[in-house]
């Protein structure tokens, strides 16, 4: 965080994206040091730790750092946010709305009651898509060529690669498009920033309720008293995401299909930001490659992990209008 303090010093307020500034804020990175030459000095001071311990520190970090691998910029880098970086925050609207689904979605997470977290979350999904679809048509009809945007989404260890089928299925629900970085322990997210904002909040929550449901089933032994437990939660995540992901594409389906009735102009332009969306994806990523999901070997964790998805909360039976 140092390091990003130092650097960020070099650039004006108004050249540095809104984004990068949050995110700066969140992290707490900020100048401590009075002066650069004592630097060093100081930070040793502060850690306690000898002159032999700082150069080691700083050598493997130089290390780790060369041997990262690129990512694929998202968004303007410091200094060149000329315009963009003085736009201004959602409007008052927006955040109300987003305010209500984190408040819906964390009431949804705690409550020990299925029908309660899928009345919650029922009433979240309607809020999401509404504001979706009213910010598409809004854009379409004012003209705004703006394309997908992006962010950058944290896949975990244990279990990373059933957790990154969730946080797909879950992005291509909500027109987006996300793409693992294994090495890197997160997935990047292409998609329009409704999208995006409705997407990083149900995986979050869908999130939650997968690891409360797969860690009350507790540990898990075979007939010989062996420990099946990493098997079974691997199995359990999977037919966790696999169920989630038909219950969303229906879930999407109908709501697609609820809004064009009475709005005719609603599937072209959706059509059109998928597109764009697809596009963004190959531009960013032209040798993107997929790779096969790991074999499931616990038939009682897949068993379990649809049974969880299927109480999990997404969405209700009332119709969702796009008004």
């Amino acid at each position: 965080m140092d390091a990003i303090a130092d650097e960020m010093r070099s650039y004006g307020a108004a050249t540095v994206d809104i984004r990068w500034r949050a995110q700066l804020e969140t992290l707490g990175a900020e100048v401590w040091w009075d002066a650069d030459d004592d630097r060093l000095r100081i930070w040793r001071a502060r850690q306690t730790v000898t002159t032999s311990t700082s150069v080691a520190t700083a050598l493997e970090l130089l290390g780790l750092l060369s041997a990262l691998p690129r990512l694929a910029f998202i968004g303007p880098l410091p200094g060149a946010a000329v315009g963009r970086s003085t736009a201004p925050d959602a409007p008052a609207a927006d955040q109300r709305m987003l305010g209500k689904v984190r408040a819906l979605l964390a009431k949804a997470e705690s409550t020990e009651f299925p029908e309660e977290a899928e009345a919650l979350s029922a009433r979240a999904q309607e809020l999401m898509t509404k504001h979706s679809i009213d910010h598409a048509l809004l854009s379409a009809s004012e003209g705004d060529a703006s394309g997908p945007d992006g962010c950058r989404i944290p896949v975990d260890a244990p279990y990373e690669s059933p957790k990154a089928v969730l946080l797909t299925v879950v992005a291509e629900a909500n027109r987006c498009r996300a793409v693992w970085h294994r090495e890197l322990g997160l997935s990047t997210v292409l998609g329009f920033p409704a999208d995006l904002a409705a997407t990083e909040m149900l995986f979050t929550s869908l999130l939650v309720q997968a690891t409360s449901a797969m860690v009350r089933t507790g540990s898990q032994q075979d007939g010989l008293g062996r420990s099946r437990t990493r098997s079974f939660r691997h199995a359990f995540l999977n037919a966790y995401a696999a169920r989630i992901g038909e219950r969303l594409h229906t879930a999407r389906e109908r709501a697609t299909q609820e809004a064009g009735s009475s709005q005719q102009d609603l599937l072209p332009v959706l059509s059109a930001r998928d597109q764009a969306v697809d596009r963004a994806v190959n531009d960013l990523f032209p040798a993107l490659t997929r790779s096969r999901a790991r074999r499931v070997s616990n038939y009682e964790g897949w068993v379990a992990g649809r049974a969880a998805a299927d109480l999990a909360a997404l969405h209700s039976n009332d119709q969702i209008s796009p008004r």
